[in-house]
């Protein structure tokens, strides 16, 4: 199952029209009304998944407080003004699709712009705080700047709305950092990092094709009447993206170092269209179907968009500086102490299915290394499984801060022919663990680019 949601994932450029056709055709043929009991919990679903992924320490981490204003300055003055104009010009006589470009324009951030900022060598801690700080804002907003903007077309009573925010953005947003907190206590870091991470956002893409698929089942006959209506709705986005992508390159191009420029773009031009829907089906009712219409088209503008800035970030800023440790590291490292037993080291290397494991002492600083290899030697010895890691004869330690460029890891790979390094911070605290196999796979996903 999760490689076929991770393939969707993949192709969701291809699976959001998709499935928006599926639901035009399901909905003219049928009668499915009753997917309106969906939308609250694809909803949840769609929203949830993204919390529990977020790094919520790098929300306090050191970023430069210029450029988190610059681009909460485009999001939240700019942007709106921009969406509101373009409603206006293109869509004044459909005041319900005027409102779907406006409530994109209020809401910055989508799950997928953390990836995008890292895939173009972005500062990934700049747009984390971006991301964090434009959802909670951007939803509390949201009212006060519809009823500034639409308040004489659009009715949105002020406390309905909070309440039904609550319940899919703020409730999802609690529940998913707590649930972080549960599977990096019960599992540890390197596990929630390796492997359980990674799931979650399958599920969001997996409730965004739903939500869609919904949404245009329940519009499907006023579309099939109207068809040039989705066609239409490509205009007013496009001139939206293009311009959004145009003022943030040149803001970032003029005002800002390269991989804080490229936050900048991904940090605004992203908007969180899968909240933008929560936000239309759950508050809007009936109207929200039609609202939801020109956010669905807005996904694949969206998602098109932002893979091909990719390789026009690099004309535009130049070269992106070479990887170090940490663009390439995998979070988190399995470790025992020394005093530790065998037993223990065996029981980790079968549950976690990995080779070896890092071994610290009392101060947590890594003593050296121990391999399946040298356990099954160990075993052969007729060694004691009781018998504690401190006397044991470990590997030594390769270790590097997570700011060495990762030519010179590779280097040292070669000359010490030891190929996995732990990974510290500047204080020498572990960070990660990096190994041949993560080297290859940053190769092989530069090539596919």
């Amino acid at each position: 199952m999760w490689n076929k949601l991770s393939y969707l994932k993949r192709k969701l450029t291809i699976a959001i029209p998709i499935s928006m056709i599926l639901g035009i055709i399901f909905g003219y043929l049928f009668e499915l009304s009753f997917l309106k009991s969906l939308i609250l919990p694809l909803t949840i679903l769609m929203i949830y998944p993204m919390m529990v992924t977020l790094k919520i320490k790098s929300l306090f981490s050191h970023c430069n407080a210029k450029t988190q204003l610059i681009i909460q300055g485009v999001n939240f003055i700019i942007i709106p003004l921009i969406g509101f104009l373009l409603g206006v010009v293109f869509l004044g006589n459909s005041p319900y699709l005027a409102y779907g470009l406006l409530l994109m324009a209020i809401l910055p951030t989508s799950g997928m712009t953390i990836s995008w900022t890292g895939f173009a060598k972005g500062n990934v801690n700049v747009v984390i705080k971006t991301v964090i700080i434009g959802l909670i804002l951007g939803s509390l907003l949201m009212p006060f700047y519809t009823n500034f903007f639409m308040g004489q077309v659009i009715s949105l009573p002020l406390i309905e709305t909070f309440i039904e925010l609550g319940k899919v953005i703020f409730l999802p947003l609690f529940l998913g950092f707590v649930t972080q907190i549960i599977l990096k206590k019960r599992y540890g870091e390197a596990h929630f990092e390796r492997d359980i991470k990674k799931k979650f956002p399958l599920l969001s893409t997996l409730a965004v094709l739903g939500i869609i698929f919904v949404a245009m089942s329940l519009k499907a006959k006023s579309i099939i009447a109207n068809p040039f209506e989705i066609l239409y709705l490509l205009i007013p986005l496009g001139v939206f993206y293009a311009f959004n992508y145009g003022l943030s390159s040149a803001i970032g191009k003029f005002l800002l170092p390269r991989a804080e420029a490229i936050s900048l773009v991904y940090g605004s031009v992203m908007r969180n269209l899968s909240v933008a829907l929560a936000i239309a089906l759950t508050v809007f009712g009936e109207n929200g179907i039609e609202i939801a219409l020109i956010i669905a088209v807005g996904y694949i503008i969206q998602v098109q968009s932002a893979a091909w800035y990719i390789k026009f970030s690099e004309r535009l800023f130049g070269k992106a500086p070479e990887e170090t440790a940490k663009d390439v590291m995998e979070e988190g490292i399995f470790a025992l102490h020394e005093k530790s037993t065998l037993q223990d080291a065996i029981r980790l290397l079968d549950e976690e299915h990995i080779h070896s494991i890092a071994v610290l002492d009392s101060n947590d600083k890594a003593v050296g290394i121990i391999t399946s290899e040298m356990i099954i030697n160990l075993l052969a010895d007729d060694v004691k499984t009781n018998t504690r890691l401190g006397s044991v004869k470990l590997l030594p330690v390769l270790q590097f801060k997570q700011t060495v460029p990762i030519r010179k890891v590779i280097d040292t790979m070669k000359r010490k022919h030891e190929y996995k390094v732990l990974v510290t911070d500047e204080k020498g605290k572990l960070k990660g663990v990096l190994t041949e196999s993560d080297i290859i796979d940053m190769y092989a996903e530069r090539r596919k680019k």
